[in-house]
């Protein structure tokens, strides 16, 4: 089982990131790709999922959102994609602090998450997350901005790959052109809050 991997990201796709380590590119599905710079040395820590036909790397800021990760794989009917899908919203203090009060409509804005499912979060995770002290700042990315925009169409491509539907992206696009030129770990901020 892996912990972490130190190497270098080589490549930054809409829902992964590769890692290389001494020649080996690690492909490792990640909440917010946009996170990680290209070409940056980085510490990434990983969860390892072994199934009967596929054996996936999830990846992770910091060790506090693995575990986070970890614990949202323990509720019934939460998947690994599931999972990642909700971790992909910044404020994990706002969805903690939404699991420890009970708040259930919060939890249902994110994609694939229904009331019963969201009832089931909050029952199998509402005294169990006192260990976990996540910040809720939002990271960036120092990503340059050209005329064609292309940070904001990544971010699209980002919230597409997370399970979002076509028409609720094409609905805050709107809104999320018009904000200042941002990176795309901003864009997809943004557009999560938009679609809440």
């Amino acid at each position: 089982m892996y912990e972490y991997l130190n190497g270098l990201i080589t490549d930054i796709s809409p829902n992964y990131i590769v890692v290389e380590i001494q020649g080996i590119g690690y492909r490792v599905l990640v909440a917010n790709p946009y996170a990680f710079s290209l070409d940056s040395k980085t510490t990434v820590y990983v969860e390892q999922i072994i199934r009967e036909n596929e054996q996936t790397l999830y990846g992770f800021l910091n060790k506090q959102e693995k575990n986070l990760f970890q614990k949202l794989l323990n509720v019934s009917g939460i998947g690994p994609k599931s999972a990642l899908a909700i971790l992909a919203n910044n404020d994990h203090t706002g969805l903690i602090n939404a699991i420890q009060q009970n708040d259930v409509g919060f939890l249902t804005k994110f994609p694939g998450i229904g009331k019963k499912t969201a009832q089931q979060i909050v029952l199998d995770l509402q005294n169990k997350l006192s260990d976990i002290a996540i910040s809720s700042d939002v990271i960036a990315v120092d990503t340059p901005v050209d005329n064609q925009n292309d940070e904001l169409a990544d971010a699209l491509l980002a919230l597409e790959a997370l399970g979002y539907a076509k028409k609720d992206i094409t609905r805050v696009e709107k809104a999320m052109r018009k904000l200042d030129e941002q990176t795309t770990a901003e864009y997809v901020s943004a557009g999560l809050k938009l679609l809440q």
